[in-house]
């Protein structure tokens, strides 16, 4: 494979030092893609090279731009505007870059385990209620991004942590108790995530009765909230499983197994998996444990009411509570308990941890702390940071039911699929069960793109409506485009060579421009890699789309009258295919053979 920017920087050194004889470090010469308002495929910046080559950029530019074009069969002509020279590549160079992506469909992607071992934790759900908006951005995230990385060649090994323990469960077991008389999933007909869920809610609003009993009999509202007898009570629940109460404990796991079979069916449905799940209940006391080896070696330190802290305060940070003054623990202490346990099981270089923004503070602590114990995987903590997302009509919360479910959101966008869907009349002949499944595949594909299209550090605002147009910057739009190449394959007729070379076809515009998306895939995928940002590709995959529905358009793709030009487009085709489809799976999007 031709690699342009590479060597356009190489024949721009040796330019510079034949003219002015000056040498000049490749690293140094700026080099971006030619913007589409003028000629050309490639600009060098004159202006990095004038620390170095004194005078006028637009001079410097013609000598550098005549000196390419003469020596090199790369390029086929120049022009300068400003500091900025433009240069065309040779016909002959795209069909060379053409034949190599043909021979190599899987040239963007590096030998696979050939990085770093990362270990990704996404999702990290709350056993008392069920998934909402958060954590679909949260697990699209993830997934995506662990698909990414293994396209740059790290061994990803993909993580959840459950949120399983604390005040929260403990008023869902409450609200149990006292109002679902012996109700279950099974009896209610809901998943078991939801049905946990409607219990949390139950306690919110029966508290906030008792909590309106007691102010109306005088009682400050401050004081009515620590005194609301169902409050209580959940304290209490959860001293007695910090004691390790049977009772407590049995309800506690059959909660939890309710909420996690109804995970489990909503992880299914939108294509994502984990090799390996931690609950926090199961690693606190090992974060003590740390925490209290921390102590004894002087590296933590423990106040008069023995409470144990890190002083971070040389690292710009204050002083962090690690162990309360009764012993329990704070959410810092599972954290370093599962990081320890993590690194037993895989021997990380690097932890990724995919949380929403609001947690910036924690991970940088996190980090922080596990160097003050001087661990050794404490370098590789990563915070991949996200934005909040929420629907047009605002913000969610949990507690007053007015969260945007995820379970239903799916439902939602997968029922707007279909009615878009079925307008077009082109699946008529498809079986009900494969339509359903055309369905799902363009609703969850429809989700994943408008979610992961947008930089994960932008706060944004997730529109089911625009998610499913068949047009513009979109997953079904994107789609559609891949099943036009298979139809183009199905009507050739003809199985594609992929060792063909085309050696003297002349490019057409339309076609060289979709050769030169197709070549830049390879810098999106480690672009997107190195940055942890799924938009790269999602814009990569509908500038090609644009490219191509461009061709498909303007050029006659199928002409017996012309073998050579059929031969060749149906090969760009092919490989259009071929690279739509990688770049929807590194989004966890599936590619449909017919919409």
């Amino acid at each position: 494979m031709i690699w342009l920017e590479q060597e356009i920087k190489k024949y721009s050194q040796l330019a510079i030092k034949d003219i002015y004889n000056i040498e000049i470090e490749t690293e140094t010469i700026a080099i971006n893609q030619t913007r589409k308002e003028f000629e050309g495929d490639y600009t060098i910046v004159v202006f990095s090279v004038l620390k170095f080559v004194k005078g006028n950029p637009v001079e410097i530019g013609n000598k550098i731009g005549e000196y390419l074009v003469e020596k090199f069969d790369m390029f086929e002509n120049f022009n300068v505007v400003k500091g900025f020279l433009n240069l065309s590549i040779t016909n002959q160079t795209w069909l060379t870059i053409f034949n190599s992506i043909q021979k190599n469909p899987n040239f963007a992607f590096a030998k696979p385990n050939s990085g770093d071992k990362i270990v990704l934790e996404y999702c990290g759900p709350n056993t008392n209620k069920p998934l909402h908006l958060g954590h679909i951005r949260n697990m699209m995230i993830g997934f995506s991004t662990a698909q990414i990385l293994k396209a740059n060649g790290h061994q990803v090994h993909k993580v959840n942590i459950l949120n399983d323990r604390g005040i929260a469960i403990c008023k869902s077991m409450i609200a149990w108790q006292k109002f679902g008389n012996g109700e279950t999933p099974e009896s209610s007909g809901l998943k078991g995530d939801h049905f946990v869920g409607k219990y949390y809610v139950t306690f919110a609003n029966e508290v906030k009765k008792e909590i309106e009993t007691l102010t109306n009999k005088g009682i400050d509202e401050k004081e009515a909230k620590k005194q609301a007898p169902l409050q209580l009570e959940a304290q209490e629940m959860l001293r007695k499983w910090e004691a390790g109460d049977e009772e407590v404990l049995n309800l506690w796991k059959q909660m939890n197994a309710w909420v996690y079979a109804g995970f489990d069916e909503t992880y299914k449905k939108l294509g994502v998996d984990f090799e390996k799940e931690y609950a926090e209940s199961e690693f606190y006391l090992a974060g003590k444990d740390l925490v209290n080896e921390g102590l004894k070696d002087g590296k933590f330190y423990q106040k008069e009411d023995n409470s144990i802290w890190v002083d971070l305060t040389e690292k710009g940070e204050d002083h962090k509570l690690l162990l309360r003054s009764d012993g329990t623990s704070v959410y810092l202490t599972q954290d370093l308990g599962v990081a320890e346990a993590r690194y037993k099981d895989f021997g990380m270089k690097k932890s990724i941890y995919v949380v929403a923004d609001e947690q910036n503070y924690h991970f940088k602590v996190l980090k922080l702390t596990l160097e003050a114990l001087e661990k050794p995987y404490a370098d590789g903590i990563f915070h991949l940071a996200y934005g909040m997302v929420d629907l047009p009509s605002g913000r969610m919360k949990s507690r007053e039911g007015t969260t945007v479910d995820a379970d239903d959101l799916v439902a939602e966008v997968i029922e707007k699929a279909r009615i878009s869907t079925l307008e077009s009349g082109k699946i008529d002949d498809f079986s009900a069960e494969d339509q359903a499944k055309l369905f799902e595949t363009i609703g969850v594909g429809a989700i994943k793109f408008f979610i992961l299209s947008v930089n994960p550090k932008k706060k944004m605002i997730f529109n089911p409506e625009e998610s499913v147009s068949l047009t513009g910057f979109t997953a079904p739009a994107i789609q559609y485009a891949y099943t036009r190449t298979l139809s183009v394959l199905n009507k050739f007729g003809e199985a594609i060579d992929s060792n063909f070379e085309f050696n003297e076809y002349t490019l057409v515009p339309e076609e060289k421009n979709v050769i030169n998306l197709l070549y830049q895939f390879k810098k999106a995928v480690k672009d997107a890699g190195e940055n942890y940002d799924t938009s790269i590709i999602a814009h990569h995959a509908y500038n090609l789309r644009t490219a191509y529905n461009k061709f498909y358009d303007t050029c006659r793709v199928l002409d017996e009258n012309e073998p050579e030009q059929t031969k060749f487009r149906v090969h760009l085709c092919s490989a259009v295919g071929n690279q739509i489809k990688q770049s929807l799976n590194l989004l966890g999007i599936n590619a449909p053979k017919r919409m």
